[in-house]
């Protein structure tokens, strides 16, 4: 079902609706022997309909919130699926293991591979101790040491994007959050090793960009990624929260608008829901791109990756203006 956990969303009511209805004669035919397979079967086939209509058709907006449900698949939930093996290792080696970004050493079909991916919690308990998959300076300079490791031993790197940001709190701004931001722009651009980043859920301002910056950009179907959350931007540019609905709009956060602006490689597809839906056949589809993006950079060289890399992001940004 769409509500596992929190509140469902309004636009998924007609979802939680229909499944509630199949899951009350299923309970009947259980319980009383009744037979009404075929009644289940056409109820069945309604939802997978309406859960085509319903999903194709989400507004940005709706995205963003369907990507901040508790029940959405984080880092380690595709860690699990998708590594045949791994280990999680700790800390960033300056006193500070930050658990809102994790990360360590995988198998990925016999390649020895370092995940890194910001985590989310799956309750209110889980989402403070995660501090709500908002890292501190601590978190992007653990990841850093981690890809510093992949870069000294040829091991390929994968980061997961799921965060609304870097924390902004005084002791994030005083322990230098800009700066450890920066320091793993610069040098994620400077590693040898194939980097695949992939936006899991929602990839929000330069927290997502802390460990955004590789030869491959993926992005799943519903996920966002943008440089504000629209509530912010509503905030700032017009002084009203409440007019976020139209800064989503205007902000072009979605997968779709991303790839046809060249700020992503490629959208991955999500089972019919959404990826909280089925979290392991998301994870089958992703794990099948994942290898297919490795084995293609695995073919070139350092330096057509680093001009592949580098013109990428270069690109951002450009427009043409008439004279």
């Amino acid at each position: 079902m769409i509500e596992r956990q929190g509140l469902s969303l309004a636009f998924l009511k007609p979802i939680c609706e229909l499944e509630a209805r199949i899951e009350q004669l299923s309970s009947i035919v259980l319980n009383k022997k009744l037979k009404l397979v075929d009644e289940i079967n056409v109820l069945k086939y309604q939802l997978v309909e309406l859960k085509k209509e319903i999903f194709s058709s989400l507004t940005p907006l709706q995205r963003l919130h369907l990507v901040r449900q508790a029940d959405r698949p984080t880092t380690l939930d595709y860690v699990n699926y998708i590594l045949d093996d791994w280990l999680e290792l700790h800390g960033d080696r300056g006193g500070a293991d930050d658990s809102a970004l994790v990360g360590g050493l995988g198998i990925l079909n016999n390649q020895t591979v370092v995940f890194i991916g910001h985590q989310r919690g799956k309750d209110t308990k889980d989402n403070v101790v995660r501090n709500f998959g908002m890292p501190s300076p601590g978190g992007y300079r653990k990841a850093l040491r981690l890809m510093i490791h992949a870069d000294r031993f040829n091991f390929p790197i994968l980061t997961f994007i799921d965060t609304p940001g870097a924390w902004a709190g005084l002791d994030a701004e005083r322990l230098g959050q800009g700066e450890a931001i920066a320091v793993n722009l610069r040098e994620m651009f400077s590693f040898r090793v194939p980097i695949i980043c992939t936006v899991i859920g929602e990839g929000g301002s330069g927290g997502a960009l802390g460990i955004g910056i590789g030869d491959r950009i993926l992005m799943l179907e519903h996920a966002v990624y943008t440089v504000a959350t629209p509530e912010a931007c509503a905030a700032i540019l017009w002084k009203d929260s409440k007019l976020s609905l139209d800064a989503a709009e205007a902000l072009k956060i979605t997968s779709s608008d991303l790839k046809i602006l060249g700020i992503i490689d490629r959208v991955v597809k999500e089972p019919i829901g959404g990826s909280q839906a089925n979290p392991l056949a998301a994870s089958i589809i992703l794990k099948s791109i994942l290898l297919e993006e490795l084995s293609s950079l695995n073919t070139l060289t350092f330096d057509q990756r680093h001009d592949l890399r580098y013109n990428k992001f270069r690109k951002i940004g450009t427009f043409y203006e008439e004279i």
